[in-house]
């Protein structure tokens, strides 16, 4: 009889079965079980004690490394990269109209991620500019610092988190202009490689009128700049 496999290869089996991708930036929440995050928690702790045994650390002998493999799979999947495990927050609109003509910045949103590339983390500002449709709901303030969060608990690289949400908020509200604007520091530049304390990178995602109207988006980051200064 073949041995039971690990709940890590039974989600892979799923995600495969129902012509899912399960790339670092994506959620995969939609083939989770109950109580099968606890599952994947045990096994991702018996591979960090893996690892550690790689780097010759002895985690036997040293208390403030007794649990610590445990600890990393927990902070891993329920907090550092939850975007990937967890569903999506809920995201309530309000019937409340709001002129097409007003313009919304809501920010500094606090951002934390890590990268793609060495899993080092990302931190940093976001802000959203919001040119709403009259016929259309809207998003309270809050839900958007939620989805900001989860969409950046996940690997992935700053411009693809940008686009990722802003594809979230068009989706979900369908404004006349979006613009997401992200400053972050990132650790695999401070850290490692060239460690360049004082690096930063500055990306912005315009769509609609954000995109066709300069002025437009003069203003919005005037705006921000005056925030910011």
């Amino acid at each position: 009889m073949s041995p039971e496999l690990p709940i890590s290869a039974i989600l892979r089996q799923r995600i495969k079965a129902k012509k899912l991708r399960f790339h670092a930036r994506d959620n995969i929440s939609a083939v989770i079980q109950s109580g099968e995050l606890n599952l994947l928690i045990e096994e991702v702790s018996e591979k960090i004690e893996g690892v550690l045994q790689s780097l010759v650390i002895d985690t036997a002998n040293y208390h403030n490394t007794y649990d610590t493999c445990r600890r990393a799979a927990k902070m891993f999947i329920l907090e550092i990269l939850q975007g990937r495990y967890l569903l999506q927050p809920d995201l309530p609109v309000t019937s409340k109209k709001i002129s097409a003509s007003e313009l919304t910045i809501l920010g500094p949103i606090t951002v934390r991620g890590v990268c793609s590339h060495h899993l080092c983390p990302i931190t940093g500002r976001l802000w959203i500019g919001i040119l709403p449709n009259k016929d259309n709901d809207s998003i309270s303030p809050s839900k958007y610092a939620r989805l900001t969060h989860w969409i950046m608990s996940r690997p992935q690289i700053q411009e693809e988190a940008a686009v990722q949400l802003a594809q979230m908020i068009e989706h979900q509200i369908s404004p006349d202009g979006l613009a997401i604007v992200m400053n972050a520091d990132h650790s695999c530049i401070q850290w490692r490689g060239i460690i360049d304390n004082e690096s930063r990178k500055t990306n912005s995602v315009m769509r609609g009128l954000f995109l066709k109207n300069s002025n437009l988006r003069k203003e919005l980051l005037s705006l921000i700049a005056m925030e910011s200064s």
